[in-house]
C-alpha cells in the first residue's frame, strides 16, 4: 500500500471528508487529494502533521510496518 493509499485509509477511518483533514491541518483540499492519489508526496513536516493528527506511526504511513502504531525495527530491540 503507498503512502497515499495509507493517508486515505486513515481518513475514511477517522470517518473524515478530505475538506475536513485539509481545514485541520491547514491546506488545501486538492492537496490532500493529490496525496492520497500519490501525485505528490508529503514533505517530511507533512508526514509528521498527517502522523500526529491520525495517530499513526510515519513508519506505518511510509510503508515500513502494517499496523498504523507500530514502529519499524521495535521486535528486533526486544530480543
Amino acid at each position: 500500500m503507498s503512502i497515499g493509499q495509507r493517508l486515505k485509509t486513515l481518513r475514511k477511518e477517522a470517518g473524515l471528508s478530505q475538506k475536513q483533514v485539509a481545514e485541520a491541518l491547514k491546506m488545501s483540499k486538492p492537496i490532500v487529494s493529490q496525496y492520497e492519489s500519490d501525485q505528490r508526496t508529503p514533505s517530511v513536516p507533512k508526514l509528521i502533521r498527517f502522523s500526529r493528527f491520525y495517530k499513526a506511526s510515519l513508519d506505518y504511513i511510509c510503508e515500513n510496518v502494517e499496523k498504523k502504531d507500530e514502529f519499524y525495527g521495535i521486535k528486533d530491540l526486544d530480543q
